[in-house]
């Protein structure tokens, strides 16, 4: 423990011209009289630690010492390329090694750039999960990640509605979809067909890594594999289809009130503007009920035609609006 804690002290000071032995006490989480301590025995053993007295004083390192202790480890230039978004590191457990490996980095840049983590930082920040949602780490995804950096198969129990079933998974890739946490896993072929299949990761009820390491299928892109998922998704819960007109300002608002693309579609197949300048789509939709939900934020730019039920659902919300701010 001591020993990482020197090295860490050594990266600081070389990536940095000084420090006070308060800002190393703070980065190393120790005292300031530890802080003295391991100066000392860095000293004793050959490490130009200079310790300036006074108000202004600090450590730093003499004569333009230059450590080779700045190689990544593996897990550490792994983690390194996720730093842009901490809070999904700090949930699989990987802030450490991140933390060590930005170290190392900022020790072996010129002192010209050595500030460059500092300014991105400052200029770029990825807050995942959605408003008005307090986000939920699933306690199983640190074992997860895992076994995803390790490429371990995995006995997992999940939760499909109410039962409980149990796979032999090859954990591919871990997604953070809107604050929720997802796995890309395939089925191993000795128990099932070897297919790809997403899973929540809150949904998980145990999760056991073996010594078994899997081979990767080489083709497999985590990106493009996701985007086809979550596209057959969206599309697999539009179970039913509504008929309404659109104003133009409608028309330019529905892709906020419903799905993106779904809305873009229907409006492309969309006929002339009538006389009033209105169109008339028709809508892929997950329910009337959500239909319903959705088609409220247009107010008056839209106006249901079909189905009947939803047509007089609507007209029973105006004439209530038109209660309350009649006359």
């Amino acid at each position: 423990m001591r020993a990482a804690r020197l090295i860490k002290m050594v990266l600081l000071l070389q990536s940095r011209p000084a420090m006070t032995a308060a800002e190393l006490a703070r980065e190393l989480e120790v005292s300031e009289r530890t802080v003295t301590r391991d100066a000392q025995a860095l000293s004793e053993a050959g490490v130009p630690v200079y310790a300036e007295r006074g108000r202004a004083g600090g450590y730093r390192l003499v004569g333009g010492y230059r450590t080779r202790l700045t190689g990544l480890a593996r897990g550490e230039a792994e983690a390194l390329f996720l730093s842009g978004v901490p809070g999904a590191l700090r949930e699989m457990g990987l802030e450490d090694a991140a933390s060590a490996a930005r170290l190392k980095v900022s020790a072996a840049l010129l002192p010209s750039l050595r500030d460059a983590s500092r300014t991105a930082a400052q200029r770029f920040h990825l807050d995942a999960p959605n408003w008005f949602r307090e986000p939920e780490t699933p306690g199983l995804l640190p074992a997860v990640a895992a076994a995803v950096w390790d490429d371990r198969r995995v006995a997992a129990r999940y939760l499909r509605g109410s039962d409980e079933v149990v796979r032999e998974l090859e954990p591919y890739g871990l997604v953070l979809k809107a604050g929720v946490w997802y796995l890309c896993a395939r089925i191993a072929r000795a128990t099932h067909d070897g297919a790809f299949r997403v899973y929540r990761i809150d949904r998980f009820t145990a999760v056991e890594a073996g010594e078994e390491r899997f081979e990767r299928d080489g083709d497999f892109d985590l990106p493009a594999f996701w985007a086809e998922r979550a596209e057959q998704f969206s599309r697999s819960i539009l179970r039913a289809e509504v008929v309404v007109r659109l104003s133009a300002d409608g028309a330019r608002r529905l892709p906020y009130a419903v799905d993106a693309p779904v809305a873009r579609e229907a409006l492309e197949g969309a006929g002339t503007p009538d006389a009033d300048g209105w169109v008339t789509v028709t809508l892929p939709v997950e329910s009337e009920e959500v239909a319903h939900e959705q088609l409220r934020a247009l107010g008056p730019e839209v106006e249901v035609l079909a189905p009947a039920a939803l047509r007089e659902r609507c007209a029973r919300d105006a004439r209530r609006s038109a209660g309350l701010y009649g006359g």
